[in-house]
């Protein structure tokens, strides 16, 4: 049984009270504001991290923009690099997702939460949609998690795939900060055969505003942030040895 299935056993109990609790906010929504309904998701996130030994530690969480809506574009690992990033980020904020993934017990509860966005891998009309609406929520003040590389593969060792320059095009039309965002070690929560406890890294890197970017192309933009979380990982990885 790897990690995943084993939270879900050893919090199955939690897991009730979330969902039920969740589903009954979502008949009033309007009774629960923003930021509750975000505390809700991150105390989902340490009780099941206590209960099994997982642990995040966060750099460069000054560097996140004090003001305003922006999008964080991390390498993605798996399961686990929304929660770990969720865990390190104070201010509501919310993600995007794979739609035909969304819709597992707990993930699904998770992502109404925060409000996110489910994307139709396949549809690029209603990615354009879906680009569209973000852009105008983080016009209006919004956080979002976007992953450029797609997908992840399993047991990802930490390996950046090259990302897609289409995932630029919502920062584009926000005319928002980028913030890249570099995981460590995510996948040896979810995604790997690694057993007992974790601790993963998660780094902010120094935003790319608007004005440095706004002459380039997606595919430059997209070569640029994959580069710089490419080498935080390097980095990272080089002190550890």
């Amino acid at each position: 049984m790897n990690n995943y299935y084993r939270t879900i056993l050893i919090n199955l109990h939690r897991i009730i009270y979330y969902v039920t609790r969740t589903r009954l906010w979502k008949l009033h929504w309007d009774r629960h504001s923003e930021e509750e309904r975000y505390a809700a998701a991150r105390e989902m996130i340490s009780k099941m991290n206590r209960s099994m030994g997982y642990k995040t530690i966060a750099y460069g969480t000054e560097n996140l923009p004090k003001e305003g809506g922006y999008i964080m574009y991390p390498n993605h690992q798996g399961k686990y690099d929304v929660p770990g990033i969720l865990a390190s980020h104070d201010k509501p904020c919310t993600f995007v997702m794979d739609e035909k993934k969304s819709h597992i017990i707990l993930v699904n509860e998770f992502l109404e939460l925060v409000e996110g966005k489910r994307l139709m891998m396949d549809n690029l009309r209603q990615t354009m949609r879906i680009f569209q609406e973000m852009a105008k929520e983080v016009g209006e003040g919004r956080k979002f998690i976007l992953f450029p590389e797609g997908g992840y593969k399993e047991n990802n060792r930490n390996i950046v795939e090259t990302f897609k320059a289409g995932s630029f095009k919502v920062a584009q039309m926000a005319k928002a900060p980028i913030v890249p965002v570099a995981l460590v070690d995510s996948y040896l929560v979810y995604n790997s055969d690694h057993k007992g406890p974790t601790t993963t890294y998660v780094y902010f890197l120094e935003p790319i505003d608007y004005e440095e970017y706004k002459g380039l192309k997606t595919v430059e933009i997209a070569s640029i942030v994959e580069n710089r979380i490419k080498e935080k990982i390097k980095e990272h990885m080089a002190a550890q040895a």
